[in-house]
């Protein structure tokens, strides 16, 4: 893998701009602080996701869905997370809060982060249903996390992108190529900072941080569900990047997850569907 070489001054305006950029919901960070200390009831999860009602509603429009619920409907924030558990009504929150930061009032931004949400919510999906169909059904909910938050560093490198032409300090950054190799050069590390930042697991912090490297532990099968499911997103042009002529059965990613070209086709059919399915 070639080194991208990005002007330092560049590297260092973004790199120093606050973490606390808005990425997560405040009411997203407060449930995933729940779960990671193992300290909670289903009266508390529901009582803190329903604080910004703005919040609630789209996690139940998106709880709704036929991509995530299918025949089953729930009313209110307690009964999903009766039905669905916390963990995925935590994911709910995460995926609806980061619907809603997608977004810039710059046209140009606004059109990258929109494909960078397609590209997340997809690979979420696309990553439950894989864990799912490798066997791995207990921990399907937590791969769907670390799937959608992946490229959380592509985000904040837009949103930073984003404060520093408001602030008038860059007039312009939005030359194709430049961000690509912003993205390339920067996106892993910036990521892994923000997840250690805000306390996640372990477990996601591991996938932001290894998604692109050449080398992996294959032992870590979320971390290659999330590695294949990013191939195939880029193969159908699912996102930011398209590369067609990937061959996703010859890749070291469906060796390990022993993909046959059926699952690797079912796959693909349900990421394109994702493309339907809108929450911003």
């Amino acid at each position: 893998m070639t080194t991208v070489v990005i002007p330092e001054t560049v590297r260092k305006l973004l790199a120093s701009q606050p973490i606390e950029l808005p990425i997560f919901h405040p009411v997203a960070l407060k449930l995933q602080r729940m779960l990671s200390d193992y300290d909670f009831t289903v009266d508390e999860v529901a009582q803190v996701a329903i604080e910004d009602q703005s919040l609630a509603t789209q996690m139940l429009k998106m709880a709704n869905s036929p991509m995530y619920m299918g025949r089953t409907k729930v009313a209110t924030i307690k009964e999903a997370v009766i039905r669905l558990g916390a963990q995925q009504v935590i994911n709910l929150a995460i995926a609806a809060s980061q619907a809603a930061t997608h977004s810039s009032h710059n046209e140009a931004l606004n059109r990258y982060m929109k494909q960078l949400w397609l590209h997340s919510h997809g690979s979420a999906l696309g990553a439950r249903w894989l864990a799912h169909a490798c066997g791995m059904r207990g921990v399907a909910d937590e791969t769907y996390l670390a799937a959608l938050l992946h490229d959380v560093g592509k985000l904040y490198l837009l949103k930073a992108i984003e404060r520093l032409v408001d602030a008038g300090v860059i007039s312009s950054l939005f030359d194709e190529e430049l961000i690509a190799d912003i993205f390339e050069a920067m996106h892993v590390e910036q990521g892994y900072r923000l997840m250690v930042h805000w306390n996640f697991p372990a477990m996601y912090c591991d996938v932001v941080r290894d998604h692109h490297i050449e080398q992996w532990d294959v032992v870590n099968k979320m971390l290659t569900i999330v590695r294949f499911v990013n191939l195939a997103c880029r193969r159908i042009g699912l996102g930011l990047k398209h590369e067609p002529e990937l061959a996703l059965i010859e890749t070291k990613e469906a060796e390990v997850l022993d993909l046959t070209d059926f699952q690797i086709a079912e796959l693909e059919a349900l990421l394109e569907e994702s493309r339907e399915v809108g929450f911003a």
